[in-house]
């Protein structure tokens, strides 16, 4: 037989062997990561609502996951979390696009103001048209409302500044924005807060291109200020839950998830210290026949999520830094597959996710 390319690749390279497992919990599609997470080491996450389980096992297994914008000590932990406390390192909600996450950087050092400041809802207080979910009943005032975005920004600059590794999830291509400033809306006007405006209110759907250079600019943006950060970087294999697009929603969560898988892979050649975790291909990957996704297809059910972390926390954990979990647990070829899944999703137990996107559909079946 002659030489060629394929003939001494490793076993992951091949299909038959990469699944060859007893059971899809052990299935594991990271081959090598280029860093890993020590006890010291401060983690600051964003991103869409799936980035909340990356958040709160961090913080669950003794890592030094950052939190720059807490509650108010005698604030009950359950009315902390409504209130988008401890979410995610700071107050910012979800942030389901690079786009918007760019914008809240340039706003937090104050090279951007929207036009588009507040809105007022029917009780006359004040929304956040960028936050708009984190007072679940609005700022009373509008002061109220300035000093809370003034300790806002003040916890985001500390997050890019001082965190070790960034974890990001993209969520959604698509989004609406300001026809004047090209501000985004986390949601769309209307949805939950503000009033929609077909001439204002501009939909958008990102490209690739559009996507990595927008994150390239983030990146180059915080290490501008913060040069050793290093950034993880994954997609959220949560369908979207509605389009805009004229369409069925199945075509356009195919298309998103596709375009944001491709935007991760030219990001992580372009900048070093950046690397891709496969949350995607975890969940949605056809060697689990479903059994990842909830009776909605769309929630990802208990299972999923502790296979996601299992293999997050095998990959990027160092051993020893006082974590919950096992060192057995975290190397690849060590642990109870069965037992960590337990383990997981007993934590994961206790995580009620916080999803703007989920208004869309709820208003719809108010139709």
């Amino acid at each position: 037989m002659s030489e060629h390319p394929y003939k001494n690749l490793p076993s992951h390279c091949f299909w038959r062997p990469a699944h060859n497992v007893e059971s899809i919990e052990e299935v594991d599609p990271v081959v090598s990561v280029p860093f890993r997470i020590g006890g010291s080491e401060r983690v600051a996450t964003a991103g869409s609502c799936f980035a909340q389980h990356i958040a709160k096992h961090l913080s669950d297994s003794g890592y030094n996951y950052m939190v720059t914008e807490s509650a108010h000590p005698l604030i009950p932990d359950d009315v902390a979390r409504k209130h988008n406390y401890g979410v995610f390192t700071a107050r910012y909600g979800n942030i389901y696009t690079p786009r918007q996450l760019l914008q809240l950087c340039k706003r937090a050092y104050g090279l951007f103001e929207p036009i588009d400041d507040f809105w007022i809802n029917e009780q006359g207080r004040y929304i956040d048209p960028y936050r708009p979910a984190i007072e679940p009943r609005g700022f009373g005032s509008r002061q109220e409302f300035e000093l809370d975005r003034k300790r806002h920004f003040a916890a985001v600059r500390k997050a890019l500044e001082e965190s070790s590794v960034f974890v990001f999830t993209f969520g959604l291509t698509e989004t609406f924005v300001n026809a004047v400033d090209g501000a985004v809306y986390p949601v769309c006007p209307g949805v939950a807060g503000g009033e929609f405006d077909k001439n204002n209110h501009v939909f958008k759907n990102f490209t690739v291109q559009e996507i990595t250079a927008d994150f390239l600019e983030f990146i180059d943006f915080v290490r501008a200020k913060n040069s050793d950060v290093k950034f993880i970087i994954t997609v959220s294999p949560v369908p979207l839950v509605a389009t805009a697009e004229d369409r069925s929603v199945i075509t356009s969560t195919v298309y998103s998830k596709a375009v944001l898988r491709v935007a991760c892979e030219e990001i992580s050649k372009e900048r070093l210290n950046v690397v891709y975790f496969p949350s995607l291909e975890i969940i949605t990957g056809n060697y689990t026949r479903g059994k990842y996704f909830g009776e909605d297809l769309r929630s990802v059910t208990d299972s999923g999520v502790a296979h996601v972390m299992k293999l997050f926390m095998r990959h990027f954990a160092e051993p020893n830094t006082g974590n919950k979990f096992p060192p057995k647990s975290l190397r690849r070829d060590g642990g109870d597959a069965a037992a960590d899944a337990r383990e997981f999703e007993e934590v994961e137990a206790t995580l009620e996710l916080v999803c703007e996107e989920e208004l869309l559909e709820q208003q719809s079946s108010r139709k």
